[in-house]
């Protein structure tokens, strides 16, 4: 039924027919050319161009008509406000990209709501155009095994090699990761053309190696590989295999040591771009700056450019002598360095738009020692990689036990006025034995070889713990550390992801290692039951998932074929791209050393091994027409082949994946963070948190110019003083923020961080006497460290902020009607035992704002990034403000208080829905978010019936029926079904609220039915928080609703409900079991 579906659908259906009479069109040309038994070279460089450029045709419009048409979440709105006015986004940039997709922007013709779109374009025409090369170098290695130099090409072997192309190509094209980044203003997309580019400039290169000139195509990769360091450094991993296409090429009897030291000789050009130049330039030319400012006397920028002129000048002669002493591998090579610098040097831009000051301007790289702390990624922090500690490894102690021992590894530097300045040292903990601690400490005062398992923030030792099946006393061994990388790193990091792309995927769900969240499955039930669990019930979470995708393992069965035919008949080849499946699959996986519980997928970064298995899904064709239809005629055979390597891989892809990736309807991202904003008085001041509380809201301010009177305030880049510095400057229509302190108060490296010191007092302290003194620079204001510093300190936790009831009312921070609200102070605990430099930075604001900016928080902050002042907090829509209310007036019964009056408009007036209720997919933020907007509708119209305002209460409902769909994405949604149904009771919508419940209680039966399967299959509780939300936060309470609203019928169904799931599950034996009277608890 799904394939007939996908037949009728207009767009998938006629990019199908495109495809198969493209394909087709190429063999029937006109005079009938089929008959004619051979081909010229000239011909079929001919059809090849031809047949690429319809797959490049078939591509690009697949992915224009799924395009995303405004901002996606994650990094896309910083990107398309950066490029959109050239600044400069998070480390370590990526100009080359954004002087693209400000080219793209241009398509816009001047309208500002379309700049997003053509961008998103922008990466649409790239992938398009990867699948081009793509098939390029599909034929081109298929053409190198079934055509000998100098033979004419027969139609069978024709049509064999254009089928391998087509196939491979569009199973590519419809693979999901790259078709996720095709479809969004993202750098994964130009960085796959790059690397396609290359590596089909590899196989040009090795067709003309012998003709003269041949060389300026390894010239041209090296330009490319200069340009796309200015986009990813993905690209750069085709080295190795280009290092092997080259050695192949040259040694006409490849030898065990060639073949090693040829590798070696790959990695380490790769380490020379990745570090020498990319990182050993910029730090060499920061030291030179270095001596000729500090030294010399000399103005910034000076030693970086004498450093400059004696690279050039060393280059010049370098190159002048391998042309005057004929040494022709020290002329490519030094040429290639030249080129790649000189793609390279897109990144000036980076440096000359933060000398502009850009309201957008990461780290503010606007001098040597900024633009190299910026290239390293330095606000991201190190990972250990072949030595390093454990979660649990302790350092080696001083002989006094006192403090652990640090090794200085070297100074950092800022500018300062007219020399630069140590900001800090770089140290390194040691680890070894204390002879006199006990044998219990010292077991643990070690490093490990291979370090997988490191982070000791506690959410990653307990997912380790629980992984491995460690106690808490355990040393995690190099064994132990190996088992992590295999069943985490690589089996849920990589391998996840490359069969979600060529076996099938379960569903949307944010995979965090649950057996039904995010998993890849294949469509087999007998297989995936042997995985995951039983699968005769599958939940509305799975069956209803638009990405519920199962290819049956055929695409992969197809590349494995492909790989095993291509070993056999052209090992050499099929080694060099297996070298690229490495490098750009598994070597990342080694190098990145990635924590559990990631924010969100990163499939994206392993694209590239699937363009590499892609182009064995492509040659499975041959092997088909050689093992399974070698008793056809040739020509019947190689036509079958193709006909089955399409259905069996792109089209398959294709109608599997179609929903899941037409985002052409959803415009949440953008909408969501207009109503950030609207939830906002004019003139505020927003502090947000992550990336998707921020950057769409950046793109929104700075595309389409919304709400420019408010001040954005990321509280993650807060604790930086080049954040800071753009905070007291003025931004569009948004005054400079009223910070007190000087930028010497807070450069990097002072006031870092704070400590706690009790000192006793037991009222609480004006606010602006703890900034003054975490501000002073009076001696008997600080503390003694370890190392024999001093540093500021908080000598208590209570604060307090007077409150002057005329500002209050004067700045319409709240109406005269509700003065007698108002408090004389707000008071309250500060809730950390340090304040870095950014919580000095919120205290200095609200010391000295005196309620003149309305200031808020958006509603997925974190609370410990409130400060202690959540009692003081109240709802406006999807950010919270900060309003000087007795605390004590609040309702018990309020999880999140509301400020009534401005909610009610906000959600009726002024927020956008992002077309969820009719958009054909949404993703996993977009549905996450679904929830946030049902707690929303709850608190406002449970606000206005406690108002008495039933009938604006009843216009909410009915705004809710209108822009929320009724479709139910997780379990996390039935935790406010209760609310939901009581509130429609109320209104006197008995039959709303019945089928309400009805609907919610059928979802809750269908979820944990297929948990308790799984369960009893696998012998071991699964899912046991959806379990507990299901029955104890979803049912029980829309029971006891059921029964408080005089239905009693419907509350005893949802009582045995309960009951029959619980002794479904066998639940009892990991709860207990439920007790008589579990209703009244």
């Amino acid at each position: 039924m799904r394939f007939s579906y996908f037949l009728l659908n207009k767009t998938a259906g006629s990019l199908l027919y495109q495809s198969i009479f493209l394909f087709s069109a190429a063999f029937i040309a006109p005079n009938y050319r089929f008959l004619i038994p051979s081909y010229s070279n000239m011909e079929y460089k001919k059809i090849n161009n031809i047949i690429g450029w319809a797959c490049f045709l078939i591509a690009t419009t697949t992915y224009v008509l799924t395009l995303e048409p405004t901002a996606s979440f994650w990094d896309c709105g910083e990107f398309i406000a950066s490029a959109y006015k050239m600044q400069v986004v998070h480390q370590p940039g990526a100009p080359l990209f954004l002087m693209i997709e400000r080219f793209f922007s241009l398509l816009a013709m001047g309208d500002k709501t379309k700049i997003a779109y053509f961008m998103n374009f922008g990466s649409a025409v790239a992938s398009g155009a990867t699948i081009l090369f793509l098939f390029w170098t599909i034929t081109a290695l298929a053409k190198k095994v079934l055509i000998k130099k100098g033979e004419e090409i027969s139609t069978a072997n024709l049509i064999t090699i254009m089928g391998a192309g087509v196939v491979g190509a569009l199973a590519y094209t419809y693979s999901d990761s790259f078709w996720f980044s095709a479809v969004e203003a993202e750098v994964y997309a130009l960085s796959s053309l790059f690397t396609a580019i290359v590596f089909w400039g590899i196989l040009k290169w090795e067709a003309v190696a012998d003709e003269p000139k041949a060389d300026r195509w390894l010239l041209f990769i090296a330009y490319i590989m200069g340009l796309s360091i200015g986009i990813h450094l993905l690209n750069l991993l085709t080295i190795p295999a280009i290092a092997f296409v080259y050695y192949f090429k040259k040694e006409k009897q490849p030898t065990t040591s060639g073949i090693f030291k040829t590798l070696g000789v790959g990695i380490l050009i790769l380490a020379v771009i990745q570090y020498g130049i990319i990182q050993y330039l910029v730090s060499f030319g920061a030291y030179f700056d270095l001596f000729f400012v500090n030294t010399l006397g000399l103005g910034f920028g000076t030693g970086v450019l004498f450093f400059a002129i004696l690279l050039i000048g060393g280059l010049v002669w370098g190159i002048r002598y391998s042309i005057k002493h004929q040494k022709r591998v020290l002329n490519l090579a030094l040429l290639s360095t030249v080129l790649i610098i000189f793609g390279y040097a897109s990144f000036a831009m980076i440096i000359i738009r933060a000398q502009a000051k850009p309201n957008l301007n990461n780290s503010d790289p606007d001098n040597a020692f900024s633009f190299l702390s910026y290239l390293n990624r330095e606000q991201y922090g190190d990972r250990p990689l072949l030595l390093g500690p454990n979660y649990n490894s302790i350092p080696k102690y001083k002989d006094d036990g006192s403090a652990p021992i640090y090794v200085e590894m070297g100074k950092t530097y800022r500018k300062g006025d007219t020399k630069y300045e140590v900001s800090g040292t770089k140290s390194k903990r040691i680890y070894g034995e204390n002879e006199t601690f006990p044998d219990s400490i010292r077991r643990l005062q070690h490093e490990v070889l291979f370090p997988r398992m490191y982070s000791d923030e506690q959410r990653h030792v307990d997912y380790y713990k629980d992984m491995m099946g460690m106690s808490d006393e355990h040393f995690p061994s190099f064994f132990d550390n190996l088992g992590f990388f295999m069943r985490h790193q690589v089996g849920f990091m990589y391998m996840r992801y490359f069969l979600w792309n060529f076996a099938g995927r379960q569903n949307e769900e944010q995979g965090q290692g649950s057996l039904y969240e995010g998993q890849w499955i294949s469509g087999v039930k007998p297989i995936d039951a042997m995985l995951y669990g039983d699968q005769s019930n599958l939940p509305p979470t799975i069956k209803e998932s638009n990405s519920y995708n199962r290819f049956y393992f055929l695409p992969l069965i197809l590349g494995v074929i492909g790989a095993v035919w291509h070993f056999g008949r052209h090992p050499k080849d099929a080694g060099i791209v297996g070298l690229l499946f490495f490098f750009t699959g598994l070597a990342i996986v080694l190098y990145l050393n990635q924590k559990p519980l990631e924010p969100r997928e990163r499939d994206y970064a392993y694209v590239g091994s699937f363009y590499a298995f892609a182009i064995w899904i492509g040659l499975g064709i041959i092997a088909i027409r050689e093992w399974l239809l070698k008793k056809l005629d040739p020509k019947v055979g190689a036509i079958a082949a193709s006909v089955i390597g399409l259905l069996i891989a792109p089209v398959l892809m294709a109608k599997e994946g179609w929903d899941d990736h037409d985002r052409s309807e959803k415009t949440l991202a953008r909408d969501i963070a207009i109503s950030y904003m609207e939830s906002c008085a004019p003139n505020a001041i927003l502090f947000t948190y992550g990336d998707n509380d921020t950057y769409p809201l950046w793109y929104a301010q700075e595309v389409e110019g919304i709400r420019p009177d408010i001040r954005l305030v990321n509280l993650s880049l807060f604790d930086t003083d080049w954040y800071i510095n753009g905070m007291k400057r003025k931004v569009h229509q948004s005054e400079a923020l009223p910070i007190s302190m000087t930028e010497k108060q807070y450069v990097s490296g002072v006031r870092d961080v704070m400590y706690h010191k009790d000192m006793g007092i037991a009222e609480s302290v004006e606010l602006k006497q703890i900034v003054d003194l975490l501000l002073s620079d009076d001696a008997e204001d600080k503390l003694p460290l370890q190392d024999g510093s001093m540093t500021n300190f908080i000598p208590t936790k209570k604060f307090k902020l007077t409150v002057n009831p005329q500002d209050v009312i004067a700045t319409k921070t709240l109406p005269e009607s509700r003065a007698g609200e108002i408090v004389p102070a707000v008071e309250w605990t500060f809730n950390k035992g340090y304040v870095t430099k950014g919580n000095l930075a919120m205290l200095d604001i609200l010391a000295h704002n005196n309620w003149k900016r309305p200031i808020y928080f958006a509603s997925t902050v974190q609370s410990d990034q409130f400060n202690g002042l959540d009692k003081y907090l109240y709802s406006e829509g999807l950010a919270l403000r900060l309003l000087p209310i007795d605390p004590s007036k609040r309702s018990e019964e309020e999880e999140q208080p509301i400020n009534l009056d401005p909610m009610y408009d906000h959600v009726m007036n002024k927020f956008k829905w992002g077309n969820i209720k009719n958009a054909k997919y949404l993703d996993i933020q977009s549905a996450d978010d679904i929830s946030i907007f049902n707690n929303i509708f709850n608190s406002l119209t449970t606000g206005l019936i406690k108002a008495g305002r039933l009938e604006d209460a009843k216009k909410v409902m009915k705004k809710y029926d209108e822009v929320i769909p009724t479709k139910i994405y997780g379990m996390r949604a039935a935790m406010g079904a209760a609310t939901m149904a009581q509130n429609l009771y109320i209104l006197g919508e008995t039959e709303k609220a019945n089928a309400l419940i009805k609907r919610y209680a059928d979802f809750i039966g269908k979820e944990i039915t297929y948990l308790g399967d799984v369960t009893k299959s696998k012998g071991k509780l699964v899912g046991d928080r959806n379990i507990q939300i299901g029955l104890f936060y979803g049912l029980m309470p829309m029971a006891k609703v059921a029964l408080q609203h005089n239905q009693p019928k419907l509350a005893k169904d949802l009582e045995a409900q309960i009951k029959s799931l619980f002794a479904y599950g066998n639940f009892a034996q990991y709860f207990g079991e439920l007790p008589p009277d579990f209703m009244n608890l």
